[in-house]
């Protein structure tokens, strides 16, 4: 880890806990209705229309193994694996009534929960209502957007792709043992695993910088959503991706193949066709960076994010502690 990132780090966990420690909940649960209805007529609609897709529970449901919003405290004693998951979760709650309670699964989740949970992640097809979205993990998620970069023009005709880890994805280990030395890719993961059988795959380190001197970048599933998705949607690169699995607050569901980014298949067997295509047809890449930013800049609003977790949270309370 930088110096610079390490700093970075440790000022979002400072002010975080200062926040958490020393701000009364009073003052968060008189803001709740101000924050929800100082929207414009526009923005309510927005906010309203994400709501609905992010929180799909349609009627009342029990729920059971919860937490309360006035028990829910620092895990002090446990290990700090998710300590950004409790400070993210606890942005939200602290804007509501102690007594009310909920569900809250952190990490990468992959499965459907039996009740209504918040999570980070869920699977986009099936029923998936009892997984309500919210933003959380944004640091690592959402705290890298592009705001400056080259032109599509300027950069090399390649693929790029680094991972730390292929053994979670079978799919990037298919992409590294396929292209890892095609003249069209730079694609490997910066790690020899524990019995490595593909030693060629191990590549140097690429930070994000560098990544995005090629035209085209690698957004592969791992144990759940592509987390580099979301830079490279805002950068002046193209994401190249097979079909995805999970969705995050990013609504990686609601994408459109050849519109936000390049979907090839499965397999990758149509990857370079793909390239070539887009290297070929210089315009057509450069109209799906602009659809890209227009999506990415819908989670740049600060006051829009906060009112729509907020009002995702409500329509959870609404709908459980009823039930």
């Amino acid at each position: 880890m930088s110096l610079r990132t390490s700093l970075r780090k440790n000022a979002y966990m400072t002010g975080h806990f200062l926040s958490y420690a020393l701000t009364p909940r009073w003052i968060y649960r008189r803001r709740l209705q101000h924050l929800l209805n100082d929207l414009t007529d526009e923005e309510k609609q927005l906010v309203a229309a994400r709501v609905d897709y992010y929180n799909r529970l349609t009627q009342p449901t029990a729920i059971s193994n919860t937490f309360t919003v006035g028990g829910f405290r620092f895990p002090y004693s446990q290990k700090r694996r998710f300590t950004f998951y409790f400070f993210d979760m606890h942005e939200v709650v602290r804007y509501f009534p102690k007594q009310l309670r909920f569900c809250f699964l952190p990490g990468d989740v992959t499965h459907v929960p039996d009740c209504p949970t918040f999570v980070k992640s869920r699977p986009i097809h099936g029923d998936n209502s009892n997984s309500v979205i919210l933003k959380l993990n944004k640091r690592r998620h959402f705290g890298w957007l592009v705001k400056n970069d080259k032109p599509f023009s300027e950069k090399k005709n390649m693929m790029v792709a680094r991972s730390t880890w292929a053994a979670a994805s079978p799919q990037r280990r298919k992409l590294y043992a396929d292209y890892w030395n095609h003249p069209m890719c730079d694609v490997g993961k910066i790690h020899m695993e524990q019995n490595e059988d593909m030693p060629q795959t191990v590549k140097p380190f690429l930070s994000v910088a560098q990544q995005l001197d090629y035209k085209f970048i690698a957004c592969i599933e791992g144990v759940d959503v592509a987390t580099n998705l979301k830079w490279v949607m805002s950068s002046n690169s193209v994401a190249v991706s097979p079909p995805m699995k999970y969705e995050t607050w990013f609504m990686e569901g609601c994408l459109k193949p050849g519109y936000h980014y390049i979907e090839v298949k499965p397999d990758f067997s149509d990857l370079i066709e793909k390239l070539q295509y887009y290297i070929d047809h210089p315009n057509e890449a450069e109209a799906i960076i602009g659809h890209a930013h227009e999506w990415v800049d819908q989670f740049r609003d600060k006051r829009l994010e906060r009112a729509t977790q907020l009002a995702v949270a409500q329509h959870y309370f609404d709908m459980t502690n009823g039930a």
